[in-house]
């Protein structure tokens, strides 16, 4: 059986990634850090343009028909490049409203004229949704959230009387707040204030469960980005620098050390693409592969960054160098929709679910 990408996956991968090595470069991500506001709009709205926002859409819905592992290529190529732009949060926000039964807001999202964070907690969650008459109103603080500063859109997951819902509110009529300071200056992160807030539920705790799903998934997928990446950083400074008239990566350390993050990257790679194609397919076992796909990268995504630093020495400890962009934002997702400890007792409870039904969990 092959697992390969298909062609025109991976002819997708090598656009998605020239257009991102031209469009989003360290230089540029460290401008709009600098400028203050927060995300690249220009960027944002070329990746619009190119189709990104709807390529898992059916066409009949604007977008291009494509499927969950298409988005997950697009995924990886935006923690690549440490992309300033709410794509992960938008992706799932189309997703979850398309399966919900008020698509009032897909189109939208789709073109890229709104954007979207999305509120979720480990543990019990600290905003409530109450029903009022016909509608929904929410309360409560949110934990940070990523790109609150700047969205559109907010969805919510949170505990209702019924159980766990997903529910969206407009921050442009009820306010946005500010930009907190955060180690990951790659993101805006601020915390939501939800006072009586009005709010359309999206779907129940089935939805909400796959929203977990859907975003641990995603972040999966942008920690193997921002890995490989620093993986080829590591590997090429080995080659170029000289140490007793030897390129370091010539020393044994240093190449077990190399070896070692690969062994990492490949790993997150099977188990994250893994992930998207469970989402795209249905299968029973989609919750137990995003769990395995979110720990096994948490934990992976810190050795790999550690190795990183390691094989740098001295210079890769300095914020002048671009390494750190993606080691600080490699931090807040391994924490983001749950960190590995959380999913490892996720996946427990799950694989005793399956033994105790009498099934194989092999």
């Amino acid at each position: 059986m092959d697992f390969d990408l298909s062609p025109d996956q991976a002819a997708l991968r090598d656009a998605a990634r020239e257009f991102l090595d031209a469009q989003c470069g360290p230089a540029r991500v460290r401008t709009i850090h600098d400028g203050g506001q927060g995300w690249d709009s220009d960027l944002w709205q070329a990746m619009a343009s190119q189709g990104w926002l709807g390529v898992a859409v059916p066409e009949d819905d604007g977008g291009l028909g494509l499927g969950a592992v298409e988005l997950a290529v697009l995924l990886e190529q935006a923690g690549r490049h440490v992309a300033p732009v709410p794509l992960l949060p938008t992706l799932m926000a189309i997703e979850l409203v398309r399966r919900s039964e008020d698509r009032a807001l897909l189109e939208p999202l789709v073109d890229g004229s709104r954007t979207a964070c999305v509120v979720w907690s480990a543990g019990t969650s600290s905003v409530r949704a109450s029903q009022h008459g016909a509608g929904w109103r929410l309360d409560g603080r949110s934990d940070p959230t990523v790109f609150a500063p700047v969205a559109n859109l907010a969805v919510v997951i949170a505990e209702s009387a019924d159980g766990p819902g997903v529910f969206i509110a407009d921050l442009d009529v009820l306010g946005r707040p500010g930009i907190e300071p955060a180690m990951d200056l790659t993101r805006p992160i601020g915390w939501l204030e939800f006072a009586a807030a009005p709010a359309v539920r999206l779907g129940d705790s089935e939805l909400a469960e796959y929203a977990l799903d859907f975003g641990a998934t995603a972040v999966a997928l942008e920690l193997l980005g921002a890995s490989e990446i620093a993986l080829e950083m590591a590997v090429q400074y080995a080659k170029d620098r000289v140490q007793f008239g030897r390129p370091i990566g010539s020393f044994q350390a240093v190449k077990h050390r190399c070896a070692d993050m690969l062994v990492d990257v490949e790993g997150m790679r099977s188990s994250a693409y893994w992930a998207a194609w469970c989402l795209g397919v249905g299968d029973d076992d989609r919750a137990i592969a995003a769990s395995t796909a979110k720990s096994w990268s948490g934990d992976a995504s810190k050795r790999v960054m550690a190795g990183a630093l390691q094989v740098h020495g001295g210079i890769g400890f300095t914020w002048e160098h671009d390494l750190h962009l993606w080691m600080k934002r490699a931090q807040l997702d391994q924490l983001t929709f749950g960190d590995s400890v959380w999913h490892r007792s996720r996946l427990g409870r799950l694989l005793r679910a399956k033994i105790d039904a009498g099934e194989s969990v092999l």
